[in-house]
């Protein structure tokens, strides 16, 4: 099962920031999770509950934000949507394609509670394989 290892590095990313910018508690993590990524969300959401205890996500919920796929052909250069993984175009009947989006597994944002000297937290990437 990779999502745990994959939930592994969100937190370890996660809270490597929160400690850089003075956040003692990380109360959400969204995540962009593209269907070619092999990442079922379901497990990482599982992997998510059990791995965030004793660490400062603890109390953090994860909000994960599916990215669909979308292809381009290099035929006709046109952009489209596959249905069923048909990954041929459209629009063309072209089969040299290029993936647009769907890979994606990284860090959309997070948020935390501020120390009393206030903090700014953005958005961190997460290589996936």
């Amino acid at each position: 099962m990779h999502e745990t290892a994959l939930i592994a590095e969100v937190l370890k990313t996660v809270q490597q920031s929160a400690l850089e910018n003075n956040l003692p508690k990380v109360t959400n993590i969204k995540l962009a999770i593209g269907k070619l990524s092999m990442a079922l969300p379901e497990a990482l959401i599982f992997a998510f509950q059990v791995l965030k205890k004793g660490t400062v996500c603890e109390d953090a919920e994860l909000e994960i934000e599916p990215k669909e796929i979308v292809l381009q052909c290099l035929d006709c250069t046109r952009e489209f949507r596959p249905q069923d993984y048909h990954f041929s175009c459209p629009f063309c009947t072209g089969s040299q394609i290029k993936i647009i989006q769907g890979r994606e597994l990284h860090i959309i944002s997070f948020e935390g509670e501020e120390n009393e000297h206030g903090s700014d937290c953005g958005s961190t990437p997460v290589k996936s394989q």
